[in-house]
């Protein structure tokens, strides 16, 4: 028998579950393109003409925005893969739930492969003092409004956040 008990927002557990997983997707269709983006530029920079000039420094920040780019992009695209193999299968809300930690681990590498990038271009730019301080800023500001504000509302109890 369908649980037609109503939750605190007038609708049933499957119109919740049905309602989350929407909201996910949706995150993702905005979190994706960006990315990728990062990740196809990344994908392009060993083979720029600038490249064979860049430091020993630059090429290993690089490598590291390479790697997490690649590990951001693997993870947030598996909610999808993970939704379509398992379609139909019964189990939304375990769907969700695992999708829901792969969202997260993925923008946990998006951050430092964002910042990376950041400093490489800095410093290619202006030099490694400029860079450091630019990309730490940079990680600074993904901490602190990705995980900070959101985990200190949920931590001070605030569920309308």
């Amino acid at each position: 028998m369908p649980d037609r008990s109503k939750g605190e927002r007038g609708e049933t557990e499957k119109e919740r579950v049905d309602r989350e997983l929407i909201e996910l997707l949706n995150e993702l269709r905005v979190v994706l393109p960006g990315v990728q983006v990062l990740f196809a530029f990344l994908m392009t920079v060993p083979f720029s003409n600038g490249f064979p000039k860049m430091t020993s420094l630059q090429r290993d920040v690089y490598f590291v925005s390479f790697v997490c780019a690649t590990l951001a992009t693997l993870l947030l695209i598996a909610p999808t893969t993970y939704h379509r193999l398992l379609f139909r299968q019964g189990n939304k809300e375990r769907i969700l739930q695992d999708s829901n930690k792969l969202v997260i681990a993925g923008t946990v590498f998006l951050a430092p492969a964002m910042a990376a990038a950041v400093f490489v271009i800095t410093d290619v730019l202006f030099e490694a003092v400029a860079g450091s301080v630019v990309a730490g800023l940079a990680a600074g500001a993904f901490v602190a409004l990705w995980y900070g504000l959101p985990l200190s509302r949920r931590l001070n109890g605030d569920r309308r956040a």
